[in-house]
């Protein structure tokens, strides 16, 4: 049977087992979960929290990460800026990123979500506003969200993966780690 383990990865948090970069400064997975044979189902950028699925599995894997199957990953993210329902339709229709269109998704403003203390924390500056949004995709490109909430003009502060498939963060503290029958 497959193991497969839901790991809520903090912030700063390499979604690799060793730091090649920086001759092992960096903190990474290994900082976390000590289970030996198992490897991540995709990647989340360092400076991203949240749903990092891990696997022995090597099908369960590609199933989980590759974009041909679609899997739908939602995110929480905090963007700068006033809410701007004509940005939020650009997103539901798919932008142009420099890598080419990518497809429609889902998106709605939220109210802020109850969240663990991201360390360190946002920054905040009173002149300018921010607010969260709920986004999920079907693929998967390098700094996808990221790069779509600039390209309509609300840069992202704070992102959380929430969910990946059936598959939630909810109720897993940054750092903590739990098995589910994959």
């Amino acid at each position: 049977m497959a193991r497969l383990i839901l790991l809520n990865k903090p912030y700063g948090v390499l979604s690799q087992f060793t730091d090649r970069g920086t001759g092992g400064a960096r903190a990474t997975l290994s900082d976390h979960v000590a289970v030996p044979g198992v490897y991540p189902a995709g990647r989340l950028d360092r400076d991203s929290e949240g749903l990092l699925l891990l696997t022995d599995d090597g099908g369960l894997q590609a199933r989980i990460a590759d974009p041909r199957f679609k899997l739908p990953k939602t995110y929480l993210v905090q963007v700068e800026g006033a809410r701007d329902d004509a940005a939020l339709d650009r997103l539901r229709r798919g932008v142009t990123l420099n890598d080419g269109p990518t497809r429609p998704a889902e998106v709605a403003a939220i109210d802020p979500p109850l969240l663990w203390e991201r360390v360190p924390p946002v920054r905040f500056r009173k002149s300018v506003p921010d607010h969260w949004l709920s986004i999920t995709i079907r693929e998967g490109r390098n700094r996808q969200v990221r790069r779509m909430t600039a390209a309509v003009g609300l840069p992202t502060l704070r992102l959380v993966r929430w969910q990946v498939g059936g598959w939630s963060v909810e109720g897993v503290a940054p750092g903590q780690w739990r098995e589910v029958v994959a």
